[in-house]
């Protein structure tokens, strides 16, 4: 399938591994050219190098923090691209870390809301209105099934990144997909990232399990019976940025392997 992308320019943020670079991938396999943004500059540059040359696209790299003002404003006006004149913007950063909410203070909320919920408003805030002028538009915000089914050891992940599902809810609906804007969220369960391991050393503290051992746990109570791999997940944020994707909006679209036991 054609999904009608070739020539347009998406910024990637988190875009050197991992969720971030599986969405960098699918879309430059579409023809999109790439403002790809990570803190780390060796991985990123290699990752950009890769993507080049296996796609006739341009990729051009910010090796900066986008949860920081500087970071953004130099993501949307990098040397040679679009400057704010993106068709797509795929938010992502990394998620806080995991822990007892009793340990949290002001600072550490601060710094998760920061990175998970204001840093994604900014850029939809510098992006939209550009986006609808010019009649296309794709926000892809990239949050977390814990929005859906909350993890305790994940509370400033849950705050933050719940906020930012009730702002993109009322914005996305605000007239902006009339013009051929729109936002929607994936929720990632389960895939085999740098996150998860994140996640997992935080349960054998809270456990005493060994990595091995959750890791089969988990992959077990996954009724797909392994962990998501990030190339699925980017085919899936490159065909909500397609042009036949335009009635899907504000929609929080869950990818975990069937492990939400709900119904809605």
């Amino acid at each position: 399938m054609d999904l009608g992308l070739k020539g347009k320019w998406a910024l990637v943020c988190g875009a050197s591994k991992g969720l971030g670079l599986g969405c960098a991938q699918a879309l430059a396999a579409e023809g999109v050219n790439l403002v790809m943004v990570a803190r780390g500059a060796e991985v990123l540059n290699a990752s950009a190098t890769k993507l080049r040359a296996a796609y006739a696209v341009t990729v051009l790299v910010v090796a900066a923090d986008i949860t920081q003002s500087a970071g953004r404003e130099a993501a949307l006006g990098v040397a040679g691209g679009p400057g704010t004149a993106f068709d797509i913007v795929v938010t992502n950063a990394g998620g806080p870390p995991t822990g007892d909410f009793r340990s949290w203070g002001r600072e550490e909320w601060i710094k998760a809301l920061d990175a998970n919920m204001l840093t994604p408003i900014e850029l939809i805030k510098a992006t939209v209105d550009g986006m609808a002028a010019r009649g296309f538009g794709r926000i892809v915000n990239i949050t977390s099934s814990a929005v859906k089914a909350p993890i305790d050891i994940l509370g400033l992940s849950n705050g933050a990144r719940t906020g930012l599902t009730g702002f993109v809810a009322g914005v996305a609906r605000s007239g902006l997909a009339a013009k051929g804007v729109t936002m929607n969220n994936l929720l990632p369960g389960k895939f085999d990232t740098d996150r998860l391991k994140a996640t997992l050393t935080g349960a054998v503290e809270k456990t005493g399990k060994s990595i091995e051992q959750l890791r089969a746990q988990q992959q077990q109570q996954i009724p797909a019976g392994r962990y998501g791999n990030p190339e699925e997940f980017g085919a899936t944020c490159a065909f909500l940025c397609s042009t036949h994707a335009g009635y899907i909006n504000g929609q929080n679209v869950l990818i975990d392997g069937g492990s939400y036991p709900g119904t809605f």
